[in-house]
């Protein structure tokens, strides 16, 4: 029995530093987001700040038919979907070139300024970068009207007003900023590839493209999924941000512009219902976790070594 105490008590002492390294996270993670999930049950009541969250009564779904009853819930649930579809289609293929790219730059002073320049807009808040937008679109002082279409004898172009525009813009605008941190997740993965594989294709004369189509891509393959299954989890979620800071709340480019989030805020500011936007996030968490683990279960089915869990 002695031995077994003595065996336990240097155990312990082995390794409570790694416990006492993890308590400050544990902690954050605990108060962050285990201690609030009990606020899931204003999503179903109908919250009155006199009575409290407990005394306010209960409602059942009711809270949930908002989402669904307005004309405009096919158009705002359109918008989420395809926005974050075309984000990650787009934003990937984008980041994975430019890490391609900079991993091919030899200098370490020329692809530590190009990772940081590349970066530097993600760091930037949707407030900057909406009035930096508006420098470009204003329609009586912005860059576009005032030095390029009015030079050329082109019609200004009121940006605020005409929304066959804003797809366009919202997209360009969206991977601009994020590019640069998804950029630096696919450059960590091509730097970690086996330069054998490399050198082996040269001397068998394969030429770069060669090497980056049978080499580089396959190997990215598992970062992809990972971030797919990711980006699956949040296709009902939107970049409050992007969708209201950028097109400054102009109510003409409603049908283009406003998604879930953005309808959800301005139902609040207008009913100034809590247990409404309180649903609408318990709705989308809902549908996130369902979507994770479909995603993950294709996944699995068909690369089985790629999925999460």
């Amino acid at each position: 029995m002695s031995k077994k105490r003595a065996k336990k008590k240097i155990s312990w002492k082995r390794i409570w530093p790694f416990y006492l390294m993890a308590l400050p996270g544990f902690l954050y993670m605990l108060i962050n987001n285990y201690i609030p999930m009990f606020g899931i049950s204003i999503a179903f009541k109908k919250l009155n700040f006199r009575e409290g969250i407990w005394g306010s009564p209960w409602v059942g779904f009711k809270n949930f038919k908002f989402l669904f009853a307005s004309a405009d819930a096919w158009i705002i649930t359109r918008n989420t979907i395809l926005y974050n579809v075309a984000f990650f289609i787009v934003g990937n293929a984008l980041a994975i070139t430019i890490a391609i790219l900079i991993n091919e730059i030899q200098s370490r002073v020329a692809k530590k300024a190009y990772q940081s320049l590349i970066l530097l807009p993600y760091l930037m808040s949707w407030v900057i970068v909406s009035y930096l937008a508006y420098t470009f679109l204003s329609a009586e002082t912005g860059m576009f009207n005032k030095s390029i279409l009015e030079p050329l004898g082109l019609e200004a172009v009121n940006w605020y007003q005409e929304k066959k525009y804003w797809p366009f813009i919202l997209i360009f605008v969206s991977v601009w900023k994020s590019v640069g941190y998804s950029m630096i997740i696919y450059l960590s993965s091509v730097v970690g590839i086996s330069m054998d594989y490399f050198e082996a294709a040269k001397i068998d004369g394969a030429s770069k493209w060669q090497q980056i189509k049978y080499i580089t891509l396959p190997l990215l393959k598992p970062t992809l999924i990972t971030l797919f299954i990711l980006s699956v989890g949040q296709i009902f979620r939107s970049d409050f941000g992007l969708f209201y800071q950028m097109p400054r709340n102009s109510g003409a480019l409603y049908s283009v512009t406003r998604t879930l989030d953005v309808y959800v805020y301005q139902a609040l500011m207008k009913n100034n219902d809590y247990s409404m936007s309180s649903a609408a996030s318990v709705f989308q968490s809902v549908v996130g976790f369902i979507l994770i683990i479909a995603a993950n279960k294709l996944v699995k089915r068909y690369e089985s070594n790629s999925a999460l869990f």
